[in-house]
């Protein structure tokens, strides 16, 4: 059998009320994520619900285009996300892993592929 554990999110930012700095829908911390680091991303909302986790060979632009694409599962949801945590995982393999592992684990509220419960 093997055993799957969860990683420890290396950055976790959280959106600001009325942000004054510059920001990305509220994340003012938003340059603490990596550019050019792979990962896993999970977008979460106020009750600590994960809304949609994904994976990146570089984080910062991937995360951005959720915010900014128009064809992004998250185009209409955006607003409910309130915490980002990243978790820095270079080996694509287990990025995938993770990532097909969380989905169905903690079934994320807007992943609509990899889902393997119905």
């Amino acid at each position: 059998m093997i055993t799957i554990t969860i990683p420890t999110p290396d950055v976790s930012i959280t959106k600001q009320a009325n942000p004054v700095l510059s920001h990305i829908y509220g994340f003012t911390d938003f340059i603490q994520i990596p550019r050019d680091y792979g990962g896993i991303f999970m977008f979460y909302n106020d009750d600590n619900e994960l809304l949609f986790i994904g994976k990146a060979r570089k984080l910062r632009p991937r995360i951005k285009k959720h915010f900014e694409d128009t064809v992004s599962v998250m185009k209409d949801h955006r607003d409910e996300v309130t915490r980002i945590d990243v978790c820095l995982i270079e080996d694509p393999v287990h990025r995938e892993i993770y990532e097909t592992y969380i989905v169905n684990k903690m079934k994320a509220k807007y992943n609509v592929e990899k889902v393997l419960y119905k």
